[in-house]
């Protein structure tokens, strides 16, 4: 009895099906594989930057537009639609899945400076970085204590900033500082953003940056900043033009900004994970021992199948909780939910992918050990795996004095 085998490559469900979004789907596919995948096995190693003739043809394709309106230039397409080319592009290079994020800075300025940025941004002209983390300030936002003290036409900011990637590369940068002193009573009052516009391969006066020596994440590079007495006019501050009567929303918005990245979070994990998933499946079938192709073994097979029914799973659940999003329905315990099942399974899947490529996955001749590392790491940002776990908790208990 004949048996047709299953790709593994996800095809859209029904439910969710419509040529244009099979259309898109293709063509990222075509392009991770063809483009970004050769790049990413000859630069990781190297710890490489991505390319800007790479850049250069994902803004024709439109990849940094994807969430961006059409009147301003972009795809103007749905979260949904973002997921999908994120899997896509992540199959090959977390990095350049990742890219594509930093066109959405622009969305983040007052609506005077995205008119003349977001049509620079669809096109992948206008990149830029978002500086947050602080050294005692990871998942506490409320804790940072970055300064932005007023002077004559702006605003001077002080303070150290972590975990900002693409910092040198980037047109602006977000910062997120305080315009009040910390008051432990009122721990998130006083938070704001500021923008810090820059020419590309250099850092704003007043800033300098030390990279991180990352384990992982190649392609391009994260910093840990130092602002002294940096220098921004008056309309570097966000928010006021929004609603100029709640000068104190600047916590609220970045808090409510994690939604969308969290989605793409799982996206990307999913990716890393189908890499290692459909590089597993190739190697087991060419890997001899004792006289056998070890994909003939049943503890191999379960392996396969196991891997394959939790990439499965993730991409469901991710699929339902981006089309929630897009019908105005989105829910930030599903979101987190997401985040954390699809992070937790990639790092399963793509460690098991690693033990079944032995010695070989040990080694940087094959992608599995990029795919392990990158995975690892998004157990950590966009809010860690506990993070997850306290907002989805906190939906489902009474409040806890531990705030």
């Amino acid at each position: 009895m004949s048996r047709s085998l299953v790709d593994p490559r996800p095809s859209i469900p029904r439910a969710y099906h419509t040529d244009e979004r099979q259309a898109i789907q293709k063509m990222a596919r075509d392009f991770a594989m063809q483009e970004v995948l050769p790049i990413a096995n000859e630069l990781d190693p190297v710890h490489g930057l991505i390319p800007d003739s790479l850049r250069a043809k994902m803004g024709d394709l439109g990849f940094f537009g994807i969430l961006i309106p059409e009147e301003n230039g972009g795809l103007g397409l749905g979260v949904f639609e973002y997921a999908l080319i994120t899997e896509e592009l992540a199959r090959a290079w977390m990095s350049v899945a990742s890219i594509i994020t930093r066109s959405g800075i622009a969305a983040i300025l007052d609506p005077s400076q995205r008119a003349e940025v977001l049509p620079r941004a669809a096109r992948g002209e206008w990149l830029g970085a978002f500086a947050m983390s602080e050294p005692g300030a990871g998942s506490d936002i409320a804790s940072i204590r970055t300064r932005a003290d007023k002077v004559d036409g702006g605003w001077l900011i002080n303070g150290q900033k972590m975990w900002c990637t693409f910092a040198d590369q980037s047109d602006g940068i977000v910062v997120v500082a305080r315009t009040e002193p910390y008051d432990a009573a009122h721990r998130h009052k006083g938070i704001r953003r500021f923008i810090t516009y820059k020419n590309r391969g250099e850092f704003p006066a007043g800033c300098t940056g030390t990279p991180v020596r990352k384990i992982g994440y190649h392609g391009w590079q994260t910093f840990e900043l130092s602002f002294d007495d940096c220098f921004v006019p008056e309309d570097a501050l966000l928010g006021y033009e929004q609603d100029p009567s709640k000068p104190d929303q600047g916590f609220a918005r970045v808090a409510a900004g994690m939604l969308t990245p969290r989605i793409h979070t799982a996206a990307r994990s999913i990716g890393l994970a189908r890499g290692a998933l459909e590089d597993s499946i190739k190697y087991v079938q060419e890997r001899e021992q004792f006289g056998h192709a070890i994909g003939d073994f049943q503890a191999t097979r379960f392996k396969i199948a196991t891997m394959a029914t939790e990439i499965e799973l993730c991409r469901a659940l991710m699929y339902e909780v981006a089309a929630d999003v897009d019908a105005g329905e989105a829910s930030d315990a599903r979101a987190a939910m997401l985040k954390y099942a699809a992070a937790e399974m990639s790092e399963r899947v793509t460690s098991e992918a690693l033990q079944i490529h032995g010695g070989a996955g040990y080694t940087t001749d094959f992608p599995i050990e990029r795919y392990w590392r990158d995975a690892r790491l998004t157990k950590i940002f966009e809010g860690t795996s506990e993070i997850m776990q306290r907002l989805v908790s906190d939906r489902l208990l009474p409040p806890t004095p531990f705030r």
